[in-house]
């Protein structure tokens, strides 16, 4: 039986998800906790603006190059379950397996966790006497319960936000040219230093990258419920994370020329401080409540994405099959309440700063698999059925392999307990796979 015959088969879902929602959903999971946290702690790690930069650079290079890859491999097998049902496909099931179980574990419920954190800290930065944990909790419960009552107006309510929050972007941008025009990168530069781009310390920082640019391929967990699959989903991938890309370099820009390098070095509400300088405390204040507000789009749209992956693993293995249940209005019960358990979890037990090398270490290894995978797709399936090509061929693939194992080298060096961390993770969903099997 050919390889897209038997995707055709199992691919399921009513199509309720349009291009627009699916371009939404990029950019919502890609713009979240990293651009508004991730600034300090490259200024700790890099001390040189200029090499900042160009971090947020070669990661939107990394992210489009893992983007227009999954685009061939999703246009081909648009089933919903992203990498999980990629490598199940391409490499073995137990491949696939892994990725889900990462979905779960690192994927999904780790970054929810990380963006409810956030947005307790923006709003806490405001409202002192809020306790950090339970916003977070509260959020994470709040928007499960979205996602549970009702599928579609889960998807309105995430293309409005997303909406949203790229106008308060562009107002970081606007800001930054009409108060702060002709601005230079801070004193900290002191020059690029090219030397720099091939020390440990840059690797280390495009883990935290990597963290923020994490979400372009988030249209691929839906394509089993995405209208036209084979030709909105590559055009969501790419579309989304341009959009991302560009915007990135933009706020950064900013960033790192409106406030003291000292100032946000190591901090996680960046964007606070940004607003107080151009807009004074109280406009300061009334950004950092519009920051959390937004964050909240990056956390619905994970709760939205990270249960369909929950969902077909139970469709395939037995001994999840109530992960694969769902409501009457199509959303996958047990599987959103999964993930909100694990998330909680996190919330009271992990520091942020620890999830963030954790999911960049552990997501790399899984998005580096997939996008090998293309390479057995292109042996496997007929040119003449192949429905998208990844421009640049092989280049493209190999540009994102090259960066992910250099980041992933040098995770394990500079930071070995998050690194180990993720090893353990994928060590304890072997054994996970290999017992569900012998339930079947």
């Amino acid at each position: 039986m050919k390889l897209q015959q038997i995707n055709d088969k199992k691919a399921s879902g009513k199509r309720v998800f349009g291009l627009v929602t699916a371009i939404s959903l990029v950019i919502a999971n890609m713009i979240g906790t990293g651009l508004f946290t991730t600034t300090g702690f490259l200024v700790e790690e890099m001390q040189n603006s200029f090499s900042v930069l160009l971090l947020w650079f070669v990661g939107g290079i990394f992210a489009l190059s893992g983007a227009l890859t999954y685009g061939e491999i999703g246009a081909n097998l648009p089933r919903s379950g992203g990498e999980y049902h990629y490598l199940s496909q391409l490499i073995h099931p137990i491949a696939g397996f892994l990725a889900g179980w990462i979905s779960l574990i690192v994927g999904f419920s780790a970054p929810v966790a990380a963006v409810s954190i956030a947005f307790a800290k923006y709003l806490n930065s405001v409202f002192e006497f809020l306790p950090v944990m339970m916003l977070a909790i509260g959020a994470i419960v709040l928007f499960s319960g979205l996602h549970l009552w009702n599928v579609k107006a889960g998807s309105k309510v995430q293309n409005i936000i997303t909406a949203l929050k790229v106008l308060l972007i562009l107002l970081f941008v606007a800001g930054g040219l009409w108060l702060s025009p002709g601005k230079s990168l801070n004193s900290m530069s002191n020059g690029f230093q090219p030397e720099s781009v091939f020390s440990p310390a840059f690797a280390v920082g495009l883990v935290f990258v990597m963290y923020a640019y994490s979400g372009w391929n988030a249209t691929s967990y839906i394509a089993g419920e995405l209208k036209k699959p084979t030709k909105n989903l590559p055009i969501a991938l790419f579309t989304g994370t341009f959009i991302v890309l560009v915007l990135y370099m933009a706020v950064n820009y900013f960033f790192l020329t409106i406030v003291p390098a000292h100032t946000i070095s190591g901090k996680i509400e960046v964007g606070h401080y940004v607003a107080a300088e151009l807009f004074g405390s109280k406009g300061g204040k009334i950004i950092s409540i519009l920051i959390a507000f937004f964050l909240l789009s990056a956390l619905s749209a994970m709760i939205m994405a990270g249960p369909r992956v929950y969902q077909v693993i139970g469709e395939d293995y037995p001994w999840f099959k109530k992960l694969s249940r769902v409501s009457s209005k199509g959303a996958p019960v047990y599987a959103i309440l999964l993930q909100m358990i694990i998330a909680i979890i996190m919330v009271v037990t992990f520091a942020f700063d620890t999830i963030l090398v954790y999911v960049g270490f552990t997501l790399s290894l899984v998005s580096g698999l997939t996008v090998a995978g293309v390479f057995v797709l292109r042996k496997r399936l007929p040119e003449k059925e192949n429905k998208f090509k990844v421009p640049g061929y092989p280049l493209t693939p190999l540009i994102f392999l090259i960066i992910a194992a250099w980041m992933v080298v040098h995770a394990l060096i500079e930071r070995p307990l998050a690194a180990i961390a993720g090893i353990v993770t994928l060590s304890l969903g072997v054994v996970v796979f290999y017992l569900s099997r012998n339930k079947v």
